[in-house]
């Protein structure tokens, strides 16, 4: 315990899933947490969690797409905490029109991208719409870049170094895991991670990647309600099964504390093996 006491962490899309799990986590470890967010009732049960933790949590709404807002949160961080340490870019959606607990529409698009590459791939990419293709970049890769911008300013003014914490995906490097515009806007991020942490190294800033397998979050839920798509998943996964949030907070942990003091570049692959 206490692996990041009297640290800072920004949290982009903290109300639920991966992103709440890392808050709570970094949390135990003695973190303040600000959590950057759309959702305003998840994002509060994340401050309870958090204030349950006896640590600091400020939540601040935020558009990830945004570049005044990335600045905005970020700042928070400075004037009500006094500094940020860590970043976490948990923010991220699966297809255009996503939104967390919307399980009616998710479960109708997983239905008819799953359909669309099983059956006629080819046609399915012929056929995709530019707006969704924006949509998703949009806030998976320029909605990453922004934060880590807004982030890079203060750690670098700081001059104390910190860790940022991207969150990739397997379909950065497996096009079968998720539609075109998913998988391009993770594989984006994987690059902007190297990038970064090539930049920003003399900062004493490490940034790292993780790139999660199937995971249940709200964003998987409906999986489990689709026999056929959950065992055509499940059968690339050599642990059999999906992963949890906690796992993947597990990871940023590592990566967002001194124990990865020389990781940087690097993507963790909290996947069950599916590279194997």
């Amino acid at each position: 315990m206490g692996r990041l006491e009297g640290k800072v962490a920004v949290v982009t899309g903290g109300a639920n899933g991966i992103g709440r799990a890392c808050c709570e986590r970094f949390a135990e470890e003695g973190a303040d947490i600000v959590i950057g967010d759309v959702l305003d009732e998840p994002a509060a049960a994340t401050v309870a969690a958090v204030d349950a933790h006896g640590r600091r949590a400020v939540y601040v709404p935020t558009d990830a797409t945004d570049p005044d807002a990335n600045e905005a949160l970020v700042q928070r961080a400075v004037d009500d905490l006094g500094g940020i340490d860590v970043l976490v870019t948990a923010a991220g959606i699966s297809h255009a029109g996503y939104r967390s607990g919307d399980t009616d529409a998710t479960r109708q698009r997983i239905v008819d991208d799953m359909a669309g590459m099983l059956t006629d791939p080819a046609r399915a990419f012929a056929d995709s719409v530019i707006a969704d293709w924006h949509q998703v970049l949009d806030v998976n890769l320029t909605g990453t870049y922004l934060a880590m911008r807004a982030a890079a300013r203060r750690l670098v003014d700081q001059g104390r170094g910190g860790a940022i914490v991207t969150l990739a995906s397997i379909a950065a490097k497996v096009p079968e895991a998720g539609p075109v515009s998913y998988c391009v806007s993770k594989a984006g991020v994987w690059m902007l991670t190297k990038h970064a942490a090539r930049s920003l190294a003399p900062a004493g800033i490490r940034v790292n990647a993780i790139g999660p397998g199937f995971i249940d979050t709200n964003m998987t839920a409906i999986i489990g309600e689709l026999p056929e798509v959950r065992d055509q998943f499940l059968a690339t996964v050599p642990l059999g099964r999906m992963g949890t949030p906690q796992e993947v907070a597990a990871a940023a942990l590592f990566l967002a504390s001194d124990e990865s003091s020389y990781f940087t570049g690097e993507i963790l692959h909290p996947a069950g093996g599916i590279y194997t």
